[in-house]
């Protein structure tokens, strides 16, 4: 039981990573598929263990857009939905989409249609008319918040603010995808490579990221479109949904014009091989294909789990593969140092991009690929976002190619390389002057989850080159003639330059410590270090029996926090960032307290606010969260519709269930007022 509870964990941490990467950071490192792969593993080992089952496990929860107010400021207001925004379940197979209409159509008296639709790969919008205008405009977000984008929105030429036409519902909702198509895309691309930015990874990426700037008329500038498909309201005309759409379109607002009813799964059989052809002719990406009930009481009768609508389901287009030659193999050095092959293709057209390179991850890798400079090799976008070559061509492998040799030293600075126990990568171990890992690390210490200071890959190559940077300590003794002379810097980017750099000294010590790029120390541990700790003394001086006994820290991450502060270079460039006026302790504005110390909390069902936000409120009183209930559980904080597995084993194990409002008079806090309201369709 143990083994099966370890996996569980690693999945929903994997889950829970993947998650962040691709609604907050908009940087997925995985496909759609091979993210469907881990949750449905992670859905079959909670279905075989229901005594493993949480409440906030990732397979019953949506994953989360929300932003973070990095210790500053917040760029978007976090507003609650009125209705949730779910999910949809996905699949890849037909047979699973018979499954779906036979579920369907079984409690049915009268046959069913379904309505088919293009699923458009871009970011989810909510929008909100009253009395016939645009009042209303968030992002997924949680499920229950999502960020305030109105002012954006304004911005996109598709959304009309104003609605014409007759019978527009005095207030309602609807919802779509904000995307980007190919050829804006393609145009945004070529514009951020010549200002020596890095292009975005793919259209959906890119659509993301535009709408969360803070600079409006750049919004509308970057040439989004809109597609809305599905309404909500209070006492909705409607039959069928279908028809809403219709009447939507006749108001204005953008319905896609790619959808069709069907009546059985042939039907909707013959809709999917369709576009899972013509979809490469369309000017925008499109990942799959929506499957609705169409009549709007069966959905209210189907009603919805946890987390998806019982009356929808998305087929998922296999990934689109492609075959291309290598032309030669790079080898990358990253901010760790770890070396990473990376394959020089032909240019290959693939899924909306043109794919010219696509990582081998290590060593192993290539070997167990067998690939050489020469061979033809199929690739494939996995959800339309990272190329992956999965096989080579041998029947087309040239006669007299030869096996690539992993290098044995460091391709940018020349030191040899190591690989530790255990491990796939080989690293460059010159932390110091090997100058790729230098400004990777400066990067990330600059970066939006680190000191969020504004400044891309270009700008800290141009500082580096000149010899400007060499520490992340250098940053704060720059000077406006420093920056002035920089190629195409002006007056205003060395005055947006500075006053970022400025509000960075503003930055929480949680933020600060992952900044500092501390080898094996992500986010979630630096928060968990600096709660603990309290400052950068205390942390510095911990043993590594002390380290290990801190949350999950293990014998890894200690090494690697006792190896870091045990380098007086380390110690000398902290010095310097704390008399540049950087938060080195929790004390001050927005400290914790030691209300919950050595307490843990599990947490269930839903509150007045977001359960992140809930969780981050007991870690902001120095609570630690858990996802189970066990014999080490403080208390179990009881939402409404809390978990009754939690509560049943509470009781069993005599811990205490609490109620939200008795939470808030424990931390000594006022309750705000509950947000949302019950789910009401049409």
């Amino acid at each position: 039981m143990e083994d099966f509870r370890q996996r569980i964990e690693e999945l929903r941490r994997q889950i829970d990573e993947h998650n962040r990467r691709y609604y907050v950071d908009n940087s997925p490192s995985i496909s759609d598929y091979d993210f469907d792969m881990l949750m449905n593993e992670l859905i079959a080992l909670e279905k075989a263990h229901p005594s493993l089952v949480s409440e906030d496990s990732p397979t019953r929860r949506v994953g989360s857009d929300l932003g973070d107010d990095n210790g500053v400021s917040r760029e978007f207001r976090h507003l609650p939905h009125k209705y949730p925004m779910l999910s949809l379940g996905n699949t890849y197979n037909i047979p699973e989409v018979e499954d779906f209409v036979a579920r369907a159509s079984r409690g049915s008296t009268s046959p069913l249609s379904f309505c088919c639709e293009l699923k458009f790969d871009g970011t989810a919008i909510c929008l909100t008319y009253s009395s016939g205008r645009l009042v209303g405009a968030l992002t997924r977000g949680d499920g229950i918040v999502g960020d305030d984008v109105l002012r954006n929105v304004h911005h996109i030429a598709g959304i009309p603010s104003i609605l014409h036409g007759d019978d527009i519902p005095d207030e309602f909702e609807i919802r779509g995808e904000i995307y980007m198509p190919y050829k804006s895309f393609d145009a945004l691309c070529a514009e951020r490579e010549e200002d020596g930015e890095a292009p975005f990874a793919n259209p959906r990426n890119a659509a993301s990221g535009s709408l969360k700037l803070t600079d409006s008329s750049e919004v509308g500038r970057r040439g989004l479109e809109c597609t809305l498909y599905h309404m909500l309201g209070e006492n909705l005309p409607f039959a069928t949904h279908d028809e809403a759409l219709l009447k939507a379109a006749s108001w204005g607002l953008p319905v896609s014009a790619h959808r069709r009813i069907c009546r059985d799964i042939n039907e909707i059989e013959e809709f999917i091989n369709y576009w899972d052809t013509e979809r490469k002719l369309l000017p925008f990406a499109t990942d799959g294909v929506v499957v609705k009930v169409n009549e709007l009481p069966v959905q209210k009768e189907l009603g919805f789990t946890s987390k998806f609508p019982r009356w929808a389901v998305a087929y998922k287009f296999k990934a689109e593969q492609a075959c291309t030659e290598v032309l030669g193999i790079d080898y990358q050095v990253g901010r760790t140092g770890a070396v990473t092959p990376v394959a020089n293709l032909s240019p290959v057209p693939l899924s909306g991009t043109v794919v010219k390179r696509a990582t081998l991850h290590n060593a192993e890798q290539m070997e167990a690929l067998d690939i050489r400079v020469g061979d033809w090799v199929y690739v494939e976008k996995g959800g339309e976002i990272i190329p992956k070559i999965t096989a080579v061509e041998l029947s087309r492998r040239p006669l007299l190619s030869e096996k690539p040799v992993f290098p044995d030293s460091c391709p940018d600075c020349g030191t040899p390389l190591v690989r530790e126990a255990d491990q796939a990568k080989w690293f460059c171990p010159n932390v110091w002057s090997c100058p790729t890992q230098v400004k990777e690390t400066l990067v990330h210490f600059l970066s939006r989850r680190a000191m969020n200071v504004l400044a891309g890959d270009a700008t800290i190559a141009q500082l580096y080159d000149r010899g400007l940077v060499r520490y992340s300590a250098d940053f704060y003794d720059l000077k406006y003639s420093d920056l002035y002379r920089l190629e195409g810097w002006k007056e205003k980017s060395c005055e947006r330059f500075l006053k970022s750099l400025e509000n960075s000294r503003k930055v929480t010590f949680d933020h600060v410590l992952y900044a500092l790029a501390i080898r094996n120390v992500g986010e979630t541990t630096a928060k968990m270090l600096a709660r603990h700790y309290g400052n950068i003394d205390a942390l510095s001086s911990a043993s590594l029996e002390e380290l290990q006994e801190v949350g999950d820290i293990g014998e890894v991450i200690a090494a690697s926090i006792r190896s870091f502060f045990d380098e007086p270079r380390n110690v000398e460039n902290i010095e310097r960032l704390r008399r540049a006026g950087l938060q080195f302790s929790m004390a001050g504005e927005g400290a914790v307290d030691a209300i919950l110390e050595g307490r843990t909390v599990v947490i269930t069902g839903t509150y007045a606010i977001s359960r992140d936000a809930m969780k981050a409120l007991v870690e902001k009183h120095s609570g630690r969260i858990s996802s189970g209930v066990s014999a080490k559980t403080s208390f179990v904080l009881a939402g409404q519709n809390p978990g009754p597995e939690k509560l049943k084993k509470a009781a069993e194990l005599g811990i205490r269930t609490v109620t939200e409002r008795e939470f808030y008079d424990i931390v000594g806090e006022e309750m705000p007022d509950a947000e949302g309201k019950e789910l009401t369709l049409f």
